[in-house]
């Protein structure tokens, strides 16, 4: 989210699993790419620790053992970014879709008309597509001024209304300026601020999986 560059390698998915849930035939794979920035590619840290192993791990522990979360994080990213990247971020084996961008746009004050502008696209781009996306929402820094943050808070609840996305409001919620769950910087979240982030998202995640299941089932 906050380191100002970028990483070339995205994530391959893995291999599809044992198990299925009800709505498909066994051994069907559903494929949820993780579009966003350090927040989702686990800056500074474990392998095991970031947002896309934890979330995997816990929805297994949930039963989803055919679910595959593939980890389209780059560090540093913006909204534009990911809509420049979107074709092959989000190849064709995606079922569905974590949009969690837009946390560098607040930071670089970038006009929030063109943030709106660039998520709206993705999401357009990925309803033609007919991917369920899960939305996940950004709070302007306080920093930034109380102005710029009555332009960039709306944005996400708007477009989830607009366009019927699975919303949840806040990535940060329950992390963002609690130390003992950030990295040194005071931004990232550490491995336990993560595990927050994944308990928090987890009923989202599963109203997605939900909404996957019922299209593919239908």
């Amino acid at each position: 989210m906050f380191a100002f560059f970028y990483k070339r390698a995205i994530a391959a998915v893995a291999a599809s699993l044992l198990l299925a849930a009800p709505a498909f035939a066994a051994g069907k794979t559903i494929t949820i790419v993780a579009l966003g920035d350090s927040l989702t590619a686990g800056y500074m840290l474990g392998p095991d620790d970031g947002f896309v192993p934890q979330l995997q791990k816990a929805l297994k522990a949930r039963g989803h053992d055919n679910v595959v979360i593939a980890d389209a994080g780059v560090s540093g990213d913006t909204s534009s970014g990911g809509l420049s990247r979107l074709d092959w971020a989000v190849g064709p084996e995606a079922d569905g879709v974590i949009l969690e961008l837009g946390a560098n746009d607040a930071l670089r004050g970038i006009d929030p008309k063109l943030t709106q502008g660039n998520l709206e696209t993705i999401i357009s781009r990925l309803d033609a597509r007919h991917l369920p996306v899960l939305l996940a929402g950004m709070l302007a820094p306080p920093n930034m001024g109380a102005a710029y943050g009555k332009s960039f808070d709306p944005i996400y609840p708007a477009l989830a209304r607009k366009h019927g996305l699975v919303f949840y409001p806040f990535f940060l919620d329950g992390v963002a300026i609690q130390p003992k769950l950030t990295l040194a910087d005071g931004m990232h979240p550490n491995a336990e601020g993560v595990a927050v982030i994944v308990a928090r998202i987890l009923p989202r995640v599963e109203e997605l999986i939900a909404r996957i299941e019922k299209k593919k089932g239908g």
